[in-house]
C-alpha cells in the first residue's frame, strides 16, 4: 500500500509540472518571429530582342565573358610568363628549398615581371586598338586585328624556325612566303615549345653551380669520414649564402630580361 502511494503521488507531481509547463510552450510556440532581414535575388532570363542594337550588345557581353574566362591561358601561353616562372621555379629547386619562396609569391613575381616585358606591346595594342575602338572611331574586327598584330610579333620574335616547320609538318600544310599567313593556331603552340626550351636551357645553366657546391660538400664529408650527416644539410646554408654574395635574384631577373629578343 506504501509503495502505491509514493507511486500515485509521483504521477500527481509529474501531472501538475505538465500543467505548469504547459502555457509556456504555448507562448512560446505562438510568439512572432523578428523578421528576416532582406535577401537580394538575382534573376537571368531570356526574352526576344525588340532590335538589331540589343542582339549586338548581347553578343558583345559574351564575347567579353569568353575572353574573361580565357584569359588566364592567354596569359600563361601568348605571353612571358611561361618562361619567367618555369626559370624561378628551377631557381628554388636548385637551391633546395622545397617551398621558399612559396608558390604564391613566385606566381606574383612572375606576373609582375611578364607584364614589365610584355608593356611596349600592350601600349602598342592600347593606342591602336583599344582607344580607338572605345571611341568607336573603328569597328570590333578591325579592333582585334590591330591587337592580334603587336602580339604575333612578339611571339615572333621568340619562335624558333624548327618549331613551326614541326607544326606544319604535323597539318600538312604548305610553309607561307610571309609571317602575315602564319595562322595563329599554329604560331601559339610554336612559341610555347620555343618558350619551354629556352627555359630548360637557363634553368640548366642556374643549375651546375649549385650541383658543384653539392658535390664539393659531399666530397669533404666523404674524405671526413663524416658519412652520416646528410650532404644537404651542409650545402644548403653555403648555397644560400653564396647566392646571397653574388646579388642571385638581380642576375637572374636581369638574364631573363635579356633572354627576350626584342
Amino acid at each position: 500500500m506504501m509503495l502505491r502511494a509514493r507511486v500515485g503521488v509521483g504521477a500527481a507531481l509529474l501531472g501538475f509540472a505538465a500543467i505548469a509547463l504547459l502555457p509556456v510552450h504555448v507562448a512560446a510556440a505562438t510568439a512572432p518571429t523578428p523578421p528576416l532581414p532582406p535577401i537580394p535575388s538575382l534573376s537571368i532570363g531570356l526574352g526576344q530582342a525588340q532590335s538589331p542594337q540589343q542582339v549586338v550588345g548581347a553578343l558583345q557581353v559574351l564575347l567579353l565573358l569568353t575572353v574573361l574566362a580565357l584569359a588566364p591561358t592567354l596569359l600563361v601561353l601568348m605571353t612571358s610568363f611561361t618562361r619567367i616562372i618555369i626559370v624561378l621555379s628551377f631557381v628554388r629547386t636548385a637551391l633546395g628549398t622545397a617551398q621558399v619562396p612559396p608558390n604564391q609569391v613566385l606566381i606574383g613575381l612572375a606576373l609582375l615581371l611578364t607584364f614589365f616585358v610584355m608593356n611596349p606591346v600592350i601600349n602598342t595594342i592600347n593606342t591602336t586598338a583599344v582607344q580607338p575602338y572605345m571611341k568607336k572611331q573603328i569597328s570590333q574586327q578591325v579592333a582585334l586585328d590591330r591587337a592580334a598584330k603587336p602580339l604575333r610579333a612578339f611571339m615572333f620574335k621568340q619562335t624558333r624556325e624548327k618549331d613551326l616547320e614541326l607544326f606544319y609538318s604535323i597539318s600538312k600544310h604548305p610553309r607561307p612566303k610571309k609571317q602575315a599567313d602564319v595562322p595563329t593556331y599554329i604560331l601559339v603552340p610554336a612559341f610555347v615549345i620555343s618558350e619551354l626550351k629556352t627555359a630548360f636551357q637557363i634553368g640548366f645553366l642556374l643549375y651546375v653551380p649549385f650541383i658543384v657546391i653539392d658535390m664539393v660538400v659531399a666530397s669533404i664529408l666523404l674524405s671526413m669520414g663524416m658519412m652520416m650527416i646528410p650532404p644537404v644539410l651542409i650545402s644548403l646554408p653555403i648555397k644560400i649564402l653564396i647566392f646571397l654574395l653574388v646579388d642571385g635574384w638581380n642576375l637572374v631577373v636581369g638574364a631573363l630580361f635579356a633572354s627576350f629578343k626584342t
